[in-house]
């Protein structure tokens, strides 16, 4: 194996391999550009010569990463949920391709990649308006690993040079959400809205916005205080559908009694504003419908809250912060993370303990605590040598 480089202007070289084709034994040569310094052509040649010889060489290809890009995210689609891929495809199309883009798959190098995640954080906005949120970069970043990944396995390239690169550093934000006053305050001001049932859900059980549009009175066992969280909704441009919660599998959860109860009304009052359009209730009937029976689009429910929001006089919170206000009000009551878990539907009880972390400190404190008067108490009580 050779390889030699050749000048062609000043900065601008031709690296030429010597190599043998395997089905006809003949040498032919294989020519490479390259931007920069000699040495650096001379590293670049070294570089080819031994991706050859360890059988990592790709063939140089016309590819754009806007392509790439495309064809990845459409491999995509039937990998994850619909929802996810809007999302996926709304990133590659808005800010990825026109920040790589225009680049050739095999030319692309970390450095190019690490400039774009800097240029996008000070004004990847659309018309250059403002800087994208660290977090947006940080899903570039995962996206672009990704596609890049696929492109290795298809033989496209040899390498993933996002692998390089570190995304930025995305700071926690506070969470906002309402403490058991406030909570106290805002179910008062709902005692008459429609509202005040998937509200309920979402503070006394902590349920996904999706999953309280999907409960169907089929989900509640009143006589048992439960509801089963069986499946739930999710809206994206295409449209509506049902789905299995967002952990892949169902979960019961224990309603409060002061919820049960409400339920039980709630479910007449429904049923007699149902039957006076001339519509019966059934088991399949969702507890959050339109007056007519329809069934709530999630969308719907989160301009309903946004519209209540806006005309409280309490913090401003999303739909979202409900379900986080239940989860902090059981962890601050001292109930177990594993149980708050199950309640909440996440997979692992890491995740409720990252979430929920601000809430954990005077727990620690109150139980070393009473490791520490447990000991002091066992000390007291130990006979004491005589000398």
């Amino acid at each position: 194996m050779k390889g030699h480089i050749r000048e062609r202007s000043p900065g601008k070289w031709a690296i030429i391999l010597d190599v043998r084709d395997p089905e006809t034994g003949k040498r032919k040569r294989k020519w490479h550009s390259f931007k920069g310094t000699k040495r650096g052509a001379q590293k670049e040649c070294a570089r080819l010569i031994t991706e050859i010889q360890n059988g990592g060489y790709v063939e140089p290809n016309k590819i754009l990463m806007s392509d790439l890009l495309l064809r990845w995210i459409d491999h995509a689609k039937s990998q994850v949920s619909p929802k996810t891929h809007e999302r996926y495809t709304e990133v590659v199309k808005k800010n990825l391709i026109p920040a790589l883009g225009s680049v050739y798959l095999t030319k692309l190098r970390p450095a190019q990649i690490s400039a774009a995640y800097t240029k996008a954080l000070a004004s990847g906005r659309c018309g250059g308006t403002g800087g994208l949120a660290a977090a947006t970069v940080v899903l570039m970043h995962r996206l672009l690993k990704k596609a890049l990944k696929q492109a290795v396995r298809w033989e496209l390239t040899a390498r993933n040079p996002a692998e390089a690169v570190d995304p930025p550093v995305v700071e926690r934000k506070a969470m906002n959400t309402y403490d058991l006053d406030q909570t106290i305050v805002l179910l008062d001001k709902l005692e008459k809205s429609r509202l005040l049932i998937p509200v309920m859900i979402a503070v006394l059980c902590g349920l996904r916005r999706g999953e309280i549009v999907a409960l169907r009175w089929r989900h509640i066992d009143l006589a048992n205080g439960r509801l089963t969280v069986a499946e739930s909704v999710e809206q994206t441009k295409e449209g509506v559908r049902t789905k299995p919660p967002k952990s892949g599998k169902g979960r019961v959860v224990t309603l409060p009694a002061m919820l049960t109860a409400r339920l039980r009304l709630f479910r007449v009052e429904q049923a007699e504003e149902l039957l006076a359009i001339g519509v019966r209730q059934t088991e399949a009937t969702h507890l959050y419908t339109r007056e007519d029976g329809e069934p709530i689009q999630p969308r719907t429910l989160t301009q309903a809250w946004r519209k209540l929001a806006a005309s409280s006089d309490l913090p401003k919170i999303r739909l979202h912060d409900l379900r986080h206000a239940h989860a902090t009000h059981l962890l601050g009551s001292k109930v177990h993370p594993k149980v708050a878990s199950e309640r909440l539907g996440h997979s692992r009880v890491s995740i409720t303990l990252d979430l929920y972390s601000h809430v954990l400190p005077g727990m620690q404190e109150e139980a070393v605590a009473r490791v520490d008067e447990a000991l002091s108490q066992a000390l007291e009580k130990r006979p004491r040598s005589v000398g």
